[in-house]
């Protein structure tokens, strides 16, 4: 006997029993999967524009026949209502919502707080530091900028505290005027924290009031006989006035973004000019993920909300489009902010030459992202054209190995699929166990470990399996899927071809043993190139991090008897590796904690 069907959604039923307050209302289709969030003024008449409309988009109609279930979350205001859609369209990921894609957290430059010598650093990731973290910067590119700026007109540290503790006398950076040395006491605590406020207020954008601190100190200098000082304060006032002049954008006000957005064939692209303190910290664009027959203004709203409610906001933002609920979002974001907000679309003057510099990149970047899709989708076509593939493959993988001369073997797996390079996906195995130098026994390991997962049913199947090498590496992968039961995957080697030359290469067939030679004019001979070569730079950067931490690490951590807070203490007693080395036993006996053993020890393990 056959369970009962359960009926249809009555769209039109549900509507006369919701409220006139402003909400935010959510459509389910027959398996629960979330399709849509959306936010209104007033719930009975949002919702019934779905069930009561005799016609509706395309978009909006594929969606409604799909509705089986509608839930609603009455607010208190639409405002509410806004910053509750924002939120759970970023967590659930509806299907049918406009989602801004931006899982890069934003660097910072960071200002340490808690002891006597501050340092600036560059920052990315959660705030759990004591201190200010000034931003965020649009690229990592602007907080470098900024940085170099700042030792130029500050000289506040910028080095690891590891470092500042250790030294015994001034680096490189007090040599090019870009530190004041306050790892070896060359300036007083009190100068320097004088330093680091104005740094500061030079990051709140107050350079102005820098300015007239520096040149009123500067005339009490001069007043005071102490021209040596007179002429350093003259010499600061002069590189901050020459910095403003060089940095300055007539036109941009103190915090302000030029948003635009461009949509053409299914993809939307967002481009955002960043101005603070009056100076251009460049550009960033965004690409959300768009339904069908979205509007400019639909994406707009979508990305102001996601983007701006968990991150810092300035008090002007440029739009390109005028927006349906430009007061609501703006009353919101001052709520969030702690300062009014004001949302422009219609501007003149240096404004709409920065709102059409906006619309330009807009353009150029969403023709040069469909060119790319374009581009790489035909790669993928003849991919599979050249394999003999029944269909054109969804996920490649690429294997390669890295060492030197044996030493701290890494392997590296590269994820592409139709949309390019997937990051998330990328893999790196630290190779042990095997004999120094045999790529083969490498090869092996990682492509079990890798597909271990596939054979339990955890991981992904790739439709081709890349190996950087030919028929002796690609025999190593046909062992390994076949001890682990996983068929169905083509694996093909890539050889060099004669001299290392590029569009030479070689292909293997793993299957048949057959050799293919593309020619360097074949879309898949570039498409099999660009992987192997990001597997090879991927599995480089691994070995090098490995050979790097291996360096790095203390022949003081291989001795008995000898922690951290001892290491630390032997380090900060001779000032380094270096004058550690050159102790003798009596000498090591000096620091606290070391008795002659210990020092003895120590010295052998130094020593040989």
């Amino acid at each position: 006997m056959q369970s009962a069907q359960p009926p249809p959604f009555d769209g039109k039923a549900f509507v006369r029993t919701l409220t006139t307050s402003p909400g935010v209302y959510r459509h389910f289709d027959a398996a629960g999967e979330l399709l849509y969030v959306g936010k209104a003024g007033n719930l009975r008449k949002r919702v019934g524009s779905y069930f009561l409309k005799p016609r509706m988009e395309p978009r909006i109609a594929a969606m409604v026949a799909q509705i089986a279930r509608v839930e609603i979350t009455v607010t208190r205001t639409e405002g509410e209502a806004l910053l509750l859609e924002s939120q759970l369209i970023k967590s659930l990921k509806p299907r049918y919502n406009i989602l801004l894609r931006d899982d890069k957290s934003y660097p910072y430059i960071y200002l340490s707080s808690g002891e006597d010598y501050p340092r600036l650093a560059f920052h990315r990731g959660a705030k759990n530091l004591p201190g200010r973290y000034f931003g965020p910067y649009p690229s990592t590119y602007a907080v470098r900028e900024s940085l170099s700026l700042m030792q130029k007109l500050f000289k506040v540290r910028q080095c690891e505290d590891s470092y500042f503790r250790n030294r015994t006398r001034p680096c490189l950076q007090y040599q090019i005027g870009r530190c004041s040395a306050p790892c070896v006491g060359l300036i007083s605590v009190e100068d320097y924290r004088n330093d680091v406020r104005h740094a500061e207020m030079f990051l709140e954008g107050r350079s102005n009031a820098v300015i007239d601190e520096l040149a009123e100190a500067m005339e009490q200098a001069s007043k005071a006989l102490q021209f040596e000082r007179a002429a350093k304060l003259r010499d600061q006032v002069a590189a901050l006035r020459q910095l403003q002049a060089q940095h300055h954008v007539q036109g941009a006000s103190a915090d302000m973004d030029v948003i635009a957005c461009r949509i053409e064939a299914g993809m939307a692209c967002v481009s955002v000019l960043f101005f603070r303190n009056g100076i251009s910290l460049g550009t960033r664009d965004f690409f959300p993920r768009l339904p069908l027959d979205a509007e400019p203004a639909d994406v707009l709203v979508q990305f102001i909300a996601q983007y701006y409610l968990d991150r810092p906001v300035p008090r002007e933002l440029i739009l390109g489009e005028p927006l349906a609920d430009q007061a609501i979002l703006a009353e919101l974001l001052g709520q969030h902010a702690g300062h009014a907000v004001e949302l422009k679309s219609s501007v003149r003057g240096e404004r709409a030459q920065f709102l059409q510099m906006a619309e330009r990149n807009a353009q150029a970047s969403l023709t040069a992202r469909l060119a790319s899709r374009q581009t790489l989708g035909t790669r993928f076509d003849d991919l599979q054209k050249v394999l003999g593939l029944a269909a054109s493959p969804r996920r490649i993988e690429c294997f390669d190995i890295s060492h030197t001369m044996g030493e701290l073997t890494v392997a590296s797996c590269v994820v592409f699929g139709p949309e390019g390079p997937e990051k998330s996906h990328y893999r790196r195995f630290n190779i042990s166990g095997i004999t120094p130098g045999d790529d083969y026994a490498a090869m092996h390991q990682a492509l079990t470990r890798r597909f271990r997962k596939v054979a339990e049913g955890e991981g992904a199947r790739p439709d081709v399996l890349l190996i950087d090498g030919g028929g002796g590496q690609v025999a190593q992968a046909l062992d390994v899927l076949k001890e682990l039961g996983v068929d169905g995957i083509q694996v093909v080697g890539v050889a060099k071809g004669p001299g290392r030359r590029a569009g030479e290469e070689t292909l293997v067939l793993a299957d048949s043993g057959r050799e293919l030679h593309p020619g360097s004019s074949s879309p898949a001979l570039h498409l099999v190139a660009a992987v192997r070569d990001e597997a090879h730079r991927f599995a480089i950067s691994g070995h090098r991090k490995r050979r790097e931490k291996a360096r790095e690490r203390s022949v003081l951590e291989d001795v008995p008897g000898i922690g951290a807070r001892r290491r630390s203490a032997l380090l900060k007693a001779f000032g380094g590796m270096q004058g550690l080395e050159r102790a003798g036993v009596e000498e090591l006996m000096q620091v606290k904690g070391i008795d002659r053993g210990l020092a003895e020890r120590i010295y052998a393990s130094l020593h040989g």
